[in-house]
């Protein structure tokens, strides 16, 4: 639990996500069911071994002729058998069937690492965009307070200006209606701000009422290649690397598809045990034991051409995989295109909005001293006024766009580290 008082890092809230986030626990999950399914016996390499038991018992009235004329009556006949034993069936060769559902469960998991990769990836981007939208609002709040400050500031000079009879009641009026003004932009502002907290702190999937405060800066990265971001597009991006794997699960799909043109061959043994008792009949009760063995094999030889037409679908479902990699990988290439050119064009405006910021500064401080001494009017010192609010917002989101572009590079690169 974080205190009111604590800052909350970025990595901390990282971590948090990594830890409780249900989406991220649900893809773990899915991975490990995908490792439990990786085994020979599963992709039937292994021998089935069942054991049985059959036990069948009668009372009945039977009357019997037998051959010889004489005839047999007997009431509350008594007949049972008892059968046991244990049995196993073994698939020698299956046209290399088993093989290829063998390596098939180890390119699921291989899916699933990349699905695991790119939920972690896309909630780790949530949590980081969401966590500096909130840096962002905090330097928009203490923008807002500063101008509060100043409106303030600017009532009470206009009301000692009224009182002494160098203003009018309408300069007063008009400052006030400022102030009120920047009071509601403020509490909006702060509403903002404590819903966005409220969203983090689900998507850490923890108490929504924990309260904390985050950085008060957003340092961006202004390092990032577009070279080298293409390079890890190719090779890292989980969405890219999950097609490229369900293009060799579809392989293996379609070598279990032509494994049906061999025979297969199959083997089986067993040791069984046999009791059987009857009241009428040549033979009153019998038993028997003994192992029992023997091979078979099966082959297709028409199915009314559904194997011919099988294996064409598994060939064009090939050839949509490979049109499905070209595909994400254009999709990948052209949006790590157009997000770098933003980046570049978020990087010069923090440049720029920054000294925007000072000029204004440096002109709202003269222009209240000129208020001050009565030198200039209203309008020219609220101008001045929202001029630097704006700026001061213009230079946060700057940076924060910018960090916004960051993130989602480093996403599609597949490398989103702290």
């Amino acid at each position: 639990m974080v205190n009111a008082q604590d800052i909350l890092k970025v990595q901390e809230a990282v971590q948090i996500a990594l830890e409780n986030n249900y989406q991220i626990k649900t893809a773990a999950n899915e991975l490990a069911i995908d490792e439990v399914s990786i085994s020979r016996g599963n992709a039937g390499m292994l021998p089935r071994i069942g054991a049985s038991i059959t036990d069948n018992n009668s009372i009945q009235n039977l009357s019997q002729t037998r051959s010889d004329g004489s005839n047999v009556e007997r009431d509350n006949a008594k007949n049972n058998s008892l059968n046991y034993g244990v049995a196993l069936d073994w698939t020698l060769f299956d046209g290399m069937r088993m093989f290829a559902n063998f390596e098939q469960l180890k390119e699921t998991k291989k899916l699933g690492e990349a699905e695991l990769k790119q939920v972690i990836l896309t909630k780790v981007g949530e949590v980081m965009i969401m966590y500096y939208d909130l840096v962002q609002q905090q330097q928009q709040l203490s923008a807002l307070d500063s101008t509060i400050i100043i409106s303030q500031q600017r009532v009470t000079l206009a009301h000692n200006r009224f009182t002494i009879g160098k203003a009018s009641k309408l300069e007063v009026l008009n400052a006030q209606v400022d102030l009120n003004t920047d009071q509601t932009l403020m509490q909006r502002q702060q509403e903002r701000y404590a819903n966005t907290k409220i969203q983090l702190n689900e998507l850490l999937a923890r108490d929504l009422k924990s309260d904390f405060k985050v950085i008060p800066e957003i340092f961006v990265d202004q390092g990032l290649l577009l070279a080298e971001l293409e390079r890890l597009v190719a090779t890292e991006n989980p969405q890219l690397l999950a097609e490229v794997i369900n293009k060799r699960i579809n392989e293996l799909e379609l070598k279990q598809i032509k494994a049906s043109r061999y025979p297969s061959i199959f083997a089986t043994t067993g040791y069984n045990f046999g009791q059987s008792e009857s009241s009428l009949g040549f033979t009153t009760s019998s038993n028997s034991r003994g192992w029992n063995y023997g091979f078979g094999a099966t082959l297709n030889l028409f199915d009314g051409f559904n194997q011919n037409r099988n294996e064409k679908i598994g060939k064009i479902a090939l050839k949509n995989a490979d049109v499905a990699i070209a595909q994400q990988k254009q999709e990948l290439m052209s949006l790590v295109g157009t997000t770098y050119q933003t980046y570049l064009t978020n990087i010069s405006l923090i440049e720029l909005e920054g000294n925007n910021e000072a000029i204004a500064k440096e002109n709202l401080d003269i222009t209240v001293e000129k208020y001050r001494i009565g030198i200039i009017p209203t309008i020219e010192f609220r101008t001045a006024q929202l001029n630097y609010i704006n700026a001061k917002v213009r230079f946060s989101n700057a940076k924060f766009q910018a960090k916004l572009s960051e993130i989602i590079l480093k996403q599609l690169a597949g490398n989103l580290i702290l």
